[in-house]
């Protein structure tokens, strides 16, 4: 193999593949990106568990051939070198690195080992708009738990229904999930891996194919190909928690919300939020001899004092991932689960107890 790439286009591709590799043990294929070249490039990285894949035109293929070289030491000697041509060349069991007086070779495993990529030959497609696709992960993320041993908590829930579909995620004491309108062949239910999902927000915006099966998510766009395998579990029953009535609903202003919300956080996280009838005061939850106290002139449903603690972070990452200027809070009461919404985005939240 022999071929001719423009430093800055081959930079951008390999960091892109760095998620996809494996890192602790540089003895597995896996920390490999491998490279075909024929009458255009193709690159593909994976750990098992992910896979990202592209497609190349735009480079002199001198002589068609495959190659693998270590991901993560091929990104940091393309890094270094001049914005030109950058020339790669497979000697034996070896890639070579040529750019002017520079010279680099790298180790090869055999790329006829390297791991096979699932087909999208066959499998059906989940039909819903690209954009309405990535923007509800991306509202819902915030809310995946990490290294929780129930593994389905780990990923979010793409719950497909006849007249909808959900997209849903928990960490335990909050619960996210945006509902799309739309009409679907048959019921079914996905559970994607927090990593997947992360990589998927980075890579694509819009324009995007998607496929599945019972154990992998396939996402086609343009010149990539994105897959990740699906977690194996029962995904909580979400419905249950929602609330089936609110006692009170309040209608909220997002700017002001987080503004309040943020000169308590530079004492603490957690805020206890006292309503009035004209106005909701923010007093910072500490035991150190330090305190924030800030307020928001509103009116609310409530006839005297009604006191409830939080845990700020939930109220901002639902706040971050609004699109309009105002909110509904709903409240049942001060010990039990409270909703944040806004049209088809809803957050459930566990107070703090006090």
């Amino acid at each position: 193999m022999k071929l001719q790439i423009q430093k800055g286009l081959l930079e951008q591709v390999l960091s892109q593949m760095q998620p996809f590799l494996e890192k602790k043990d540089i003895s597995q294929i896996t920390s490999h990106i491998y490279l075909e070249a024929t009458d255009r490039l193709i690159l593909k990285a994976t750990d098992y568990e992910t896979g990202l894949k592209t497609t190349l035109t735009d480079l002199q293929i001198i002589q068609p051939g495959q190659a693998t070289a270590n991901g993560k030491k091929l990104l940091d000697i393309v890094r270094i070198l001049k914005e030109d041509l950058v020339t790669l060349q497979t000697k034996e069991s070896t890639l070579h690195i040529y750019q002017g007086h520079s010279k680099f070779k790298l180790p090869m495993f055999d790329p006829k080992e390297y791991p096979s990529f699932p087909s999208t030959d066959a499998l059906p497609q989940i039909d819903m708009p690209s954009n309405a696709f990535i923007t509800s992960l991306k509202k819902i993320s915030p809310a995946i738990d990490t290294n929780n041993p129930k593994f389905e908590l780990n990923g979010a829930l793409i719950d497909i229904k006849q007249t909808h579909i959900n997209f849903v995620a928990t960490d335990t004491r909050r619960l996210a999930l945006v509902r799309l309108d739309q009409s679907m062949k048959e019921e079914f239910h996905l559970i994607i891996p927090k990593k997947a999902i992360m990589e998927i927000q980075k890579l694509f915006l819009e324009d995007i194919s998607i496929f599945y099966d019972q154990t992998h998510l396939i996402i086609k766009s343009g010149g990539y190909f994105f897959f990740t395998k699906l977690i194996n579990g029962k995904f909580p029953d979400y419905e249950r928690i929602l609330p089936k009535e609110l006692r009170y609903i309040l209608t909220l202003p997002k700017d002001k919300m987080i503004e309040a919300i943020k000169q308590i956080t530079i004492v603490s996280n957690e805020i206890q939020l006292s309503f009035f009838p004209d106005k909701i005061l923010f007093k910072s939850l500490s035991e150190e001899n330090i305190e924030a106290q800030t307020e928001l002139e509103i009116q609310t449903p409530f006839k005297e004092e009604f006191i409830m603690a939080v845990n700020s972070r939930y109220l901002l990452d639902f706040l971050a991932n609004m699109e309009d200027g105002t909110f509904q809070m709903g409240i049942n009461g001060k010990e039990l689960p409270f909703e944040l919404k806004e049209n088809n985005f809803i957050t459930i939240v566990m107070p703090i107890m006090i």
